[in-house]
């Protein structure tokens, strides 16, 4: 809008326009000692519907925004959030949700969070569906945003399983949202050759990554936790406690395609665990197998009959490609570099 298109707005519209959002930011500051978060978000929104709607019926453009900003700033010098680009965001806010926001999660999470939804999700099922994960998981906005470029939303709850069958109702469903398929360990860099152990040492080696990847609830117990069972001992590749099922999770890790004989050695060990960890007061314990590779069929088969709660999915890694075979023979090995280094 030109300096000119400026001149002809109606003064008495825009002063009687700028003096509701001051008494509406007044009003809300009042209300906001008992709800800040919820109270500001709606501010927010009826702000930018506001705005919206001037645009629309009388043509205001940029320069009345970012007079719209300074105006209010001057009137309210104690308080921040006014700025000409945080405005742009209530009226994109606003016409994001134009049914309104207060019966959502939406209005109950940080704006910050709200402005990386508007910035990284497209459709509002998805925005209102991060914002309940957000609201029900407390994610701070490094999270939300991990979980938004991770695809939280296409992984979660993805994971076969037969928890319906072998968990009672509220646990099995809990349960079911709290495996995904793929798990994105992307922070590992793994050889195309990779062992086991080399996936769990590097597991190990970034545990609050692996976490944060498993969600919230897994609280880590130790690897190759050892089972005695008839004078023997059995290992379990990791063992976790989950706070909000009450029960011991189980985690096989796997570096090749799902094996129907890897449900059975879960079994053994999800009967192990009940029998020499569990509590009265805990649920049964779950065992995830995460496998470089599965198919559909072949787990559905082994896991039909299987009485045991169990969750089957794959995981994505970066792998490191290997050195050309001109150059393998040309570099000191670790051996090599570990001899050369002690020696002096």
């Amino acid at each position: 809008m030109s300096s000119e298109q400026l001149a002809t707005i109606d003064m008495d519209q825009y002063i009687n326009f700028l003096n509701q959002i001051k008494i509406d930011i007044s009003e809300t500051q009042l209300r906001a000692a008992l709800s800040v978060t919820k109270e500001l978000t709606s501010l927010y929104w009826r702000i930018g519907k506001n705005l919206t709607k001037k645009i629309a019926e009388e043509g205001w453009g940029a320069k009345t925004i970012d007079r719209v900003a300074n105006d209010i700033n001057t009137s309210f010098p104690d308080i921040s959030g006014f700025s000409y680009r945080n405005l742009y965001f209530m009226r994109q806010f606003a016409e994001s949700y134009p049914d309104g926001i207060s019966e959502t999660a939406v209005s109950q999470i940080p704006w910050g969070h709200n402005i990386v939804l508007l910035q990284k999700v497209e459709t509002i099922k998805l925005r209102l569906w991060y914002a309940e994960q957000t609201l029900a998981n407390g994610w701070s906005r490094n999270m939300l945003v991990n979980w938004i470029e991770s695809k939280l939303h296409s992984r979660q709850g993805r994971a076969i399983n037969n928890f319906k069958r072998t968990l009672p109702e509220l646990q099995s469903d809990l349960a079911e949202q709290t495996l995904k398929d793929p798990y994105n360990f992307s922070f590992l860099a793994l050889d195309k050759k990779y062992r086991e152990q080399e996936l769990e040492q590097g597991l190990i080696d970034h545990i609050q990554k692996f976490l944060m990847e498993l969600g919230q609830g897994f609280a880590f117990i130790g690897r190759q936790y050892t089972l005695e069972v008839s004078d023997k001992e059995y290992s379990i590749d990791l063992l976790f406690y989950h706070m909000k099922l009450r029960c011991y999770i189980i985690v096989e890790l796997k570096a090749n395609d799902f094996d129907p004989r890897d449900a059975g050695q879960m079994s053994f060990y999800l009967s192990a665990v009940d029998d020499l960890l569990r509590h009265p007061g805990d649920q049964p314990t779950i065992g995830m197998i995460l496998c470089k590779t599965k198919d559909r069929i072949v787990v559905e088969y082994a896991l039909r009959d299987n009485f045991k709660p169990i969750g089957v999915a794959s995981y994505e890694t970066k792998i490191m490609e290997s050195l050309p075979e001109n150059l393998k023979g040309s570099l000191p090995t670790v051996e090599e570099i570990e001899a050369e280094l002690f020696s002096k």
